[in-house]
């Protein structure tokens, strides 16, 4: 089963914005989204067949497939990933700084077609889950 990282969507407001960044990402020269890191994950070689689960408003919101992970000229590294954001079920998570691994097993499901457009906001969700009704 493939690991998967967790990142905050920072400065977006809401799915949209990230999903639109995410494929503004693509018109670029390398037809893929990429994030830039000074670390590389010691355990990057588990993400294959991986994704980048996107927390936005303390709620697990969506997910990009990872492509792998490439060097940088400065030092760096860039996270590459598939310009696309797939719904899944949201799942309150806390805030964090950087990226952090998530098991294949805690991994919320995908929602099915069209039924992100039913799905709850992700503001609504945190206060459902800090009440303890999530």
């Amino acid at each position: 089963m493939p690991l998967h990282l967790t990142k905050i969507a920072f400065g977006c407001e809401n799915p949209g914005t990230l999903r639109a960044w995410l494929e503004g990402e693509a018109g670029n020269a390398w037809q893929e989204a990429r994030l830039t890191t000074r670390y590389l994950p010691k355990r990057h070689e588990e993400m294959a067949g991986g994704s980048l689960y996107w927390i936005l408003g303390h709620v697990l919101v969506g997910r990009s497939p990872l492509l792998g992970f490439a060097a940088k000229p400065e030092g760096r590294h860039w996270i590459r990933l598939e310009p696309r954001l797939i719904a899944v079920v949201p799942r309150p998570r806390r805030a964090h700084q950087g990226w952090r691994y998530l098991d294949a097993d805690d991994a919320p499901a995908d929602l099915a077609a069209g039924a992100a457009d039913t799905a709850l906001p992700p503001a609504l969700v945190s206060e459902l889950a800090r009440l303890g009704l999530a």
